[in-house]
């Protein structure tokens, strides 16, 4: 595998799993996104990055950044009423109310009705 073929395995992976590592920590999410900017990647560092984010226990202030990111790509669209559900459900999830899931959920409802390619491949929308 030649250099340009590692970058660009490295940066879709991260694309893919940014919010995700974000939602468990913020100190990773700046961790990777600093040694990609490096001259060479490995992509068997971001993995492992990437899974030592996976193990971290949930933070609910990660978690809460990483939907106030993904809210930045609906709020043009979305209604008042939309951003008032969604910001519920969160501090509803704050307060331990509700469980993250019921946050995911409610982003993929939006993702459903404003398309989003970059976001329909994200492990924090997909994967739970």
């Amino acid at each position: 595998m030649n250099y340009k073929s590692i970058k660009k395995e490295s940066e879709e992976l991260w694309a893919k799993n940014k919010y995700y590592v974000l939602s468990k920590s913020h100190k990773v999410y700046l961790e990777i996104r600093a040694y990609l900017r490096e001259k060479e990647p490995d992509v068997l560092w971001v993995n492992k990055k990437i899974q030592e984010a996976r193990d971290m226990k949930e933070s609910k202030k990660d978690f809460s950044n990483a939907v106030l990111h993904i809210w930045g790509y609906f709020k043009k669209e979305a209604s008042t009423m939309e951003k008032r559900i969604l910001f519920d459900i969160l501090n509803e999830y704050i307060k331990g109310e509700n469980n993250r899931e019921a946050v995911i959920e409610y982003l993929n409802t939006l993702l459903k009705k404003y398309p989003n390619e970059y976001l329909e491949k994200s492990t924090l929308l997909t994967r739970e």
